[in-house]
């Protein structure tokens, strides 16, 4: 009885063993079976000036499961393992994204990219909840502006058992748009405490979608700097970029600029800038240019008088010629 029992233990654990070796390898070559080795190439050709240091790309399948993230360490790809079956791609820059938010990235069609709050402005250090702002913007949130953005979205990649290498070619292009503006025609420039100014444009798109390859349609606030330009004492420039206009919704847009003097008091004013947007040869590309900003005098040299109301912006009335 007692050799019988003996060698009872020793079967289980033995068939035991069997079964667990059974199952491991049967995992194994499943995963193994189940993936292709797929070359991802990024295109440049529809943004040959972009020079990002790495790339991201997304994998949606078919089942609607979470997307796999691979991270490439470069411009161009390169070699994956990546499950079988039929996948949608999304790409996108993987350098200077600290400002990326990223929203509903469970599904393609859904996943979005947007800025944070802006929680104070760059140039004269505002807090936008105690700026005045645009006709129409109230609710609008104050956003910050985005930086560079490509990528691109691919549908339909039939990833089968491959003895080589499969490759798959995504091709970038830009997803921002990029504004200047100039204001000119500026009085008194001169009395103004600092040499970077800030402002704001509302109605622009709060984000954008890659699912759509479009931009969103919530619109924000966004603000930015505006410096002094060198040979005038006129002018003021600056440069920023946006996602853009609302996809499908007209918005009205308002550059408004916000300044303080150097005797402390606060000015602002905003000029109604839709039509520059909304005409602009290349909606990518847009340049606005308005005129005549007459601030008010400089104190007197020597003078230390604070202005009156100093914590309160007081609005530039410009009168127009009729």
């Amino acid at each position: 009885m007692k050799t019988a029992g003996h060698l009872t233990l020793t079967l289980i654990a033995l068939t035991t063993m069997m079964l667990s070796t059974s199952c491991r390898h049967k995992y194994l070559y499943m995963e193994e079976d189940m993936t292709s080795r797929l070359e991802v190439v990024f295109d440049w050709r529809n943004a040959p000036e972009a020079n990002p240091s790495s790339m991201a790309m997304y994998l949606y399948d078919s089942e609607g499961r979470q997307p796999l993230r691979y991270i490439f360490d470069n411009r161009y790809g390169g070699e994956i393992k990546a499950p079988l079956g039929t996948h949608h791609a999304i790409c996108m820059n993987a350098d200077n994204t600290y400002w990326v938010r990223m929203r509903n990235n469970e599904k393609i069609e859904t996943m979005e990219i947007y800025t944070p709050d802006a929680s104070s402005l760059g140039g004269q250090s505002l807090a936008p909840e105690t700026l005045p702002r645009a006709e129409g913007s109230d609710g609008e949130r104050m956003a910050e502006t985005p930086g560079m953005l490509w990528g691109s979205r691919e549908n339909n990649i039939e990833i089968v058992p491959h003895e080589g290498t499969q490759k798959i070619i995504l091709y970038p292009s830009e997803a921002i748009c990029y504004y200047t503006v100039d204001v000119l025609d500026v009085e008194n420039l001169e009395g103004v405490a600092s040499s970077t100014i800030d402002a704001t444009i509302s109605g622009m798109a709060e984000g954008y979608s890659f699912g759509a390859e479009a931009a969103t349609e919530v619109p924000v606030t966004m603000n930015f700097s505006l410096r002094t330009v060198a040979d005038s004492d006129t002018s003021l420039h600056g440069e920023f970029l946006t996602f853009g206009e609302c996809t499908g919704r007209t918005e009205k847009h308002y550059l408004t600029v916000y300044l303080v003097l150097s005797d402390g008091s606060r000015w602002w004013h905003s000029f109604d800038v839709s039509e520059q947007v909304a005409d602009a040869p290349d909606p990518k590309h847009v340049h606005i240019v308005v005129r005549g900003l007459p601030l008010p005098e400089p104190p007197s040299e020597g003078g230390t008088q604070i202005a009156p109301y100093v914590n309160e912006w007081q609005p530039v009335e410009i009168n127009l010629k009729m």
